[in-house]
């Protein structure tokens, strides 16, 4: 793949992380937001004092929550697009839209499902202030075993399958992968601290919520992205694909 593929894939990265920006803004605004509103009216009735409000909520879940998710969806998606130059072609005999969406599917599963199963995201309100660092080095420590994880379970699956086949070296790097999972949730210290009185109901629709942002920000780049990088590479069958005009009707 040469220089100027790859910087149009990145530029199409890039784009296509701005539309699942988008996308992941109205999944959080619509779903997320209105269980942190419910997070802080519970830590503003059991605060002791009163803190100054250095920034306005309604300006946190506006302006801030858009400028945030789009930075965020416009980096993610560059760093995404040079993965998938370097994926293209390593893992397997797919279209470059497959290979787009397998990337993301995959990617999701081990940056951010396998970390959230262990440590999930909490709302305000939820959490000791003075764990914070703690917390932090051990939520990136889970995801970066993740991600190790995930690209050998993919070499030994790559090994596995000229003497045992896909299907079976697929079974078997899966599995290796889960057992590995597994011990590090094992022997990883668990995290809970949830206050007293904390409504259930908002910390698991909060987590939830979380979560839809993450499925529809990985699903909507790995969409975009993949018909960017299906028109650019492989031009003639995305022309085939696309549908035709219908003939008008005879006089």
């Amino acid at each position: 793949m040469n220089s100027a593929t790859v910087r149009n894939l990145l530029v199409r990265g890039m784009f296509a992380g701005l539309g699942a920006g988008l996308l992941a803004l109205i999944a959080a605004y619509f779903l997320g937001e209105p269980n942190v509103d419910s997070a802080i009216s519970f830590e503003e009735a059991h605060a002791h004092g009163h803190e100054v409000e250095l920034v306005s909520r309604s300006l946190q879940s506006t302006a801030g929550l858009a400028t945030g998710v789009l930075i965020y969806g416009v980096t993610f998606g560059g760093v995404a697009a040079l993965a998938y130059c370097f994926a293209l072609g390593r893992v397997g005999r797919f279209s470059p839209r497959a290979t787009a969406l397998l990337l993301s599917g995959c990617a999701l599963l081990a940056v951010y499902v396998v970390p959230f199963l262990k440590y999930p995201a909490n709302p305000p309100a939820v959490g000791n202030a003075d764990t914070i660092g703690k917390r932090t080095t051990l939520y990136f420590l889970m995801m970066l075993l993740s991600i190790l994880l995930t690209i050998g379970a993919t070499l030994l699956g790559k090994r596995l399958a000229p003497k045992f086949g896909t299907w079976y070296a697929t079974v078997a790097a899966v599995a290796a992968f889960a057992v590995a999972i597994g011990l590090a949730y094992a022997f990883l210290p668990v995290v809970n601290e949830v206050p007293g009185g904390f409504p259930a109901t908002v910390l698991w629709r909060f987590r939830l919520s979380a979560l839809a942002m993450q499925l529809t920000l990985w699903g909507g780049f790995g969409l975009i992205f993949g018909e960017l990088a299906e028109r650019l590479l492989n031009p003639r069958a995305a022309k085939a694909e696309a549908p035709r005009p219908m003939a008008a009707a005879p006089n």
